[in-house]
């Protein structure tokens, strides 16, 4: 029946079904909230650069893939999420430029995602499971550069990015988690 209610409620009443309640005959619900808060992270203020002191931060993440039921990996089996950076409660710098980078967690491989816009917006894509966002203030617009240059304003990690493993802590407690490379 309740198969019946719902696609009566979206094609409308079947041949030989007269009598339809008005609980079905109401529109369909769409779900308007966004996504798993895991796909999206807080960028935090570093107050390095000024006017950032006020502002607020984002970056939202979606598997690339172009389709609800595709998905695009990387050379090395990682997931390509296109990130979306946001930066709301402040105006754009009067001189310079800010960029937003992804990076690794260990800062060893950068890329630029691109130059934030005049609504302060830009997007790009990561190629990693695990990785930090970074905007930076750059003096020029260099679309080449492979690494930062100016002060960072705001930075943030991918929720993946915060876990790490068991060392340290519960049946581990005995292993140095610093060894591993994470703080306690």
């Amino acid at each position: 029946m309740e198969t019946i209610v719902l696609l009566t409620a979206l094609l409308g009443a079947p041949a030989g079904l007269s009598a339809v309640s008005a609980e079905a005959a109401s529109p369909v619900p769409v779900c308007a909230s966004a996504g798993p808060e895991y796909y999206a992270f807080e960028l935090f203020t570093t107050r390095n650069v000024p006017g950032t002191g006020l502002a607020e931060a984002r970056a939202e993440l979606e598997v690339s893939g172009g389709s609800p039921f595709s998905i695009t990996l990387g050379p090395d089996g990682s997931y390509v999420y296109d990130v979306s950076v946001s930066l709301d409660r402040m105006k754009a710098p009067r001189t310079g430029h800010l960029v937003a980078w992804a990076t690794t967690p260990d800062i060893d491989q950068v890329e630029r995602l691109g130059t934030l816009d005049e609504q302060l917006r830009t997007s790009g894509q990561v190629r990693w499971n695990k990785f930090l966002v970074v905007v930076t203030w750059e003096s020029e617009d260099d679309p080449e550069a492979t690494m930062w240059k100016g002060p960072v304003a705001f930075r943030g990690m991918s929720r993946s990015g915060m876990m790490h493993t068991m060392v340290g802590h519960g049946a581990l407690q005995q292993e140095n988690c610093a060894a591993y490379g994470y703080g306690n």
